[in-house]
């Protein structure tokens, strides 16, 4: 009876977020080894499926690097990289669309599907999700580097994910994008989720990364910044509190609350069920980052 009780009173607890988020749009991006292990990568799904059964409507989207990596390893070429960026010649583009939208994509859906959910794979080609440009960067001599057909978003048309809302599908987006000439570039995830958060004026955005959070020692989990206002961002980069690949999803959280989302988050995806515990729960278990 002490049991059953229990479960009664962590679903009664949860009842205020529940209508709290009701048909509310929340855009995660997976990632890290919550998209690797097979532990984590059930229970993820079963939370998506968990979140759409409570009326949200849950957006994914998700990376694929180090499966990128692995696939060019077997075809002989060397992943090249310049300020985080992966230099996508054309053949690297064919890889990384063979990864992104068709194995990673594909896999997702399925785990989604298997757990009773009704998921959808896309990229940002479909339906011209994504409009793309070529991303040019800056060498530290003021030089403009091409990296080819890697990009950046130029703008997010969001009629395929709302449509897809409307008849109880799940999107999940892999990102890629496409230029008015029909040039597929790769995009970095974080970005594209912060952008796709910004044109749904989602409710959240949610990233789940291998560690706990932004942490001040990253060595010390207790070091962690539980709340971060979108004006310190700069002053925590400048300390070092924030760098690396954490910073193009800081930079993600930023876009998003500056263009109407309500909270970001970023989180600890090797948890189990780090989504329900952060969304359901009043302390949360990572940082969120929130307008003021």
């Amino acid at each position: 009876m002490k049991e059953l009780l229990a479960r009664a009173k962590v679903l009664v607890e949860g009842l205020p977020y529940i209508k709290r988020f009701y048909d509310k749009i929340v855009v995660i991006k997976y990632g890290g080894s919550a998209m690797s292990e097979e532990e984590l990568k059930n229970n993820f799904a079963l939370d998506i499926v968990l979140l759409k059964y409570v009326g949200m409507k849950p957006v994914i989207i998700h990376g694929g690097g180090p499966q990128i990596n692995k696939v060019m390893e077997k075809y002989e070429k060397v992943a090249d990289f310049f300020d985080g960026h992966r230099i996508t010649d054309k053949e690297t583009m064919d890889i990384v669309e063979m990864v992104l939208c068709g194995k990673i994509n594909k896999e997702i859906v399925s785990n989604i599907d298997k757990q009773g959910g009704k998921a959808i794979g896309l990229s940002g080609v479909d339906a011209n999700l994504i409009k793309a440009e070529q991303l040019l960067v800056k060498t530290k001599g003021k030089k403009i580097l091409n990296l080819g057909h890697t990009g950046r978003v130029k703008s997010i048309d969001p009629t395929i994910i709302n449509a897809l809302h409307k008849e109880g599908f799940i999107p999940i987006i892999a990102p890629v994008g496409i230029d008015e000439d029909g040039k597929r570039y790769n995009i970095n995830a974080d970005l594209v989720s912060g952008e796709v958060a910004a044109y749904l004026k989602a409710h959240k955005l949610i990233f789940l990364t291998d560690i706990k959070g932004i942490l001040k020692d990253p060595n010390n989990e207790d070091t962690l910044i539980s709340t971060i206002k979108i004006n310190e961002v700069a002053s925590l980069i400048k300390k070092g509190y924030i760098k690396g690949g954490m910073i193009p999803k800081i930079d993600a959280c930023k876009k998003a609350i500056e263009n109407g989302v309500g909270k970001a988050h970023i989180i600890n995806g090797k948890i189990l069920h780090s989504l329900l515990l952060e969304l359901f729960t009043d302390k949360g278990i990572g940082t969120q980052v929130v307008k003021e």
